[in-house]
């Protein structure tokens, strides 16, 4: 079968659009057709160079929704016409990680660059039959795509593919980072740095925890508004504003968690961070950072006798399989904001337009529909 898909050909550099041709599924594995794709900004790091495809050409995207339409031998949870988000962690259920309840850190996450699927092998390739690296094993930029059968979580038809594209990455990894990683409590002051489509969900999951001020940092005046209207309650062009403000609001001690979404993350981003929180306080560095990045400038003396904690979230600390469907529900209910989060729809063909609207900050979530 044919696809078009937009591919790397080396990194850095731009997408291209090309048709490529898409194997059979091979045991436990599906192929699916995509509707809708989420331009999310860790695919626009290979785009950059900040991270490195380990194969060009290399098919992007792993934020989407879609339709299964063939399964392969051994398929056991999935058949054809059921509805889909894809999970870029394919979580196997075995490995240690899985066994203790952390499936967003699975092994299988190893293939994450790697391009093949889980038995090393390619199910895209050129028209010339040059293998083509498949992103997180799912390649949403791809309409038609291989996925294993873990890695495509099935949801309710009469969810909108558009919206469903979301919960993939972008809405629980923010959500998770508040909620989990940051273990917000009612009543907190949060700070949230850097309001793109991972920060604006962090706003809402720490809305939904009971925050009693959330303070949202961006340097773009489009983003600090959208913030407001989803759940912040003030928002600020800088870092250290909201310092200052959230010892207004603690007598000087400063927020209980700052969460550092930021497009490309440095040392001196959690640093900030840092000295915005108080005793026993929390940072969560849940953005991408460029893979070469080392060091963090904080004083050790405060980090051991303040008894602060600095902490990674993958995935918003969150399991894929329970994840997807928790916030779809929660969406169902009105406790999480999804169709706003979408900024604009682009045709495959109009990708690095929409990477480019991301980087000038006039959108939070633009989403590719296969169809226009």
């Amino acid at each position: 079968m044919k696809s078009r898909a937009a591919v790397l050909l080396d990194g850095p550099g731009k997408w291209d659009v090309i048709e490529v041709e898409v194997d059979e599924p091979k045991e436990f594995e599906v192929l699916v057709r995509f509707s809708h794709a989420g331009l999310c900004h860790s695919d626009d790091h290979y785009a950059q160079g900040d991270v490195p495809a380990m194969a060009y050409p290399f098919a992007g995207g792993h934020e989407g929704a879609g339709v299964v339409e063939k399964v392969g031998p051994g398929v056991r949870d999935l058949e054809v016409g059921d509805h889909v988000v894809a999970a870029f962690i394919p979580g196997c259920g075995r490995c240690t990680w899985c066994a203790r309840g952390m499936q967003n850190l699975c092994d299988n996450g190893a293939y994450m660059m790697l391009g093949t699927q889980l038995d090393g092998t390619f199910r895209l390739h050129t028209e010339d039959g040059t293998d083509v690296g498949q992103c997180s094993l799912v390649s949403t930029f791809s309409e038609y795509s291989i996925l294993p059968e873990w890695g495509a979580i099935k949801i309710d038809k009469d969810i909108p593919l558009e919206i469903a594209a979301l919960v993939g990455c972008g809405v629980p990894t923010g959500w998770g980072s508040s909620v989990n990683a940051a273990q917000v409590r009612p009543g907190d002051v949060v700070v949230v740095m850097g309001i793109g489509g991972i920060g604006i969900n962090a706003v809402q999951g720490a809305k939904f925890a009971g925050a009693s001020h959330i303070l949202a940092v961006d340097p773009v005046e489009f983003h600090r508004e959208k913030a407001l209207e989803l759940g912040a309650t003030e928002a600020f062009v800088n870092i250290a504003q909201a310092t200052d403000r959230a010892q207004q609001l603690t007598n000087g001690q400063g927020a209980a968690s700052a969460i550092v979404t930021v497009g490309v993350a440095n040392g001196e981003h959690v640093a900030e961070a840092f000295g915005a929180i108080r005793k026993a306080g929390t940072v969560v560095l849940t953005s991408m950072c460029n893979v070469t990045e080392y060091g963090i400038p904080v004083s050790l003396f405060e980090l051991a006798m303040y008894q602060k904690r600095i902490q990674g979230s993958l995935f918003g600390m969150m399991q894929p399989t329970r994840a997807v469907p928790d916030i779809l529900e929660l969406w169902r209910e009105g406790n999480i904001k999804l169709e706003e989060l979408i900024t604009r729809r682009y045709a495959l063909e109009e990708i690095n337009q929409g990477y480019e609207d991301m980087h000038a900050g006039i959108n939070l979530r633009g989403v590719i529909d296969f169809k226009a």
